[in-house]
């Protein structure tokens, strides 16, 4: 279902993530924060492939990058900008670690032959309507929500950072800017944007409360 080089960018952003919220503070909050990471990504990115395949579509996940620092053509980064690289870093050093930015990986999406075939016609339209494309980012987001309940529930300390971290990398993925998924959702539906950024609005005052 992931291909190495998925493998090794969901590795490299976790280590990163990692890297940057516990500042090393010790090795073993690191490994148990890149172990919390890892997880996140893989239930946020199975989720998308489940989607993909009801859609008739296949997905490949790869690294946050920054092209464009404007809204004209003209206003292109000479060479991309490695974001889900630098910005945890960047954030946490300048917030001493307090902010971190979250958001390291995106995806590309591609429509199966057959399911080209099927709907428009062998040699016909096969792009996918950012409708299917913002369903796909979605059911991401939502499983990380579910998940985001299911450790509440357990209530265990370990599970309660779990649930923390989660709630965080939702809210920065939510954000509808560039290419995250937030930004498919919203031009995909904005009424499915809005619920779900209710539910992570939701999730964010309920962080107040968790010890």
């Amino acid at each position: 279902m992931l291909n190495k080089k998925e493998i090794a960018f969901i590795v490299l952003v976790a280590i990163i993530l990692a890297f940057a919220i516990s500042l090393v503070k010790s090795l073993e909050l690191f490994l148990y924060i890149l172990l919390s990471i890892f997880i996140i990504l893989i239930i946020n990115i199975i989720a998308k492939k489940v989607m993909s395949y009801y859609v008739e579509s296949e997905i490949e996940v790869k690294l946050f990058e920054i092209r464009k620092y404007g809204w004209t053509s003209g206003m292109q980064l000479k060479h991309s900008f490695p974001a889900g690289v630098f910005l945890p870093i960047i954030f946490s050093a300048l917030t001493f670690g307090y902010f971190t930015w979250m958001a390291g990986l995106v995806f590309d999406v591609k429509a199966k032959i057959h399911r080209a075939a099927k709907r428009h016609g062998l040699y016909s339209f096969t792009e996918m309507t950012e409708y299917h494309i913002g369903l796909i980012a979605a059911a991401g987001i939502l499983a990380n929500l579910v998940f985001v309940v299911v450790g509440y529930l357990i209530g265990l300390p370990a599970q309660m950072n779990f649930v923390k971290l989660s709630i965080l990398y939702v809210f920065f993925n939510m954000l509808p800017v560039y290419d995250l998924d937030g930004n498919k959702i919203f031009f995909g539906s904005l009424i499915l944007w809005s619920f779900l950024a209710a539910l992570v609005l939701v999730a964010l005052i309920g962080l107040a409360f968790i010890q």
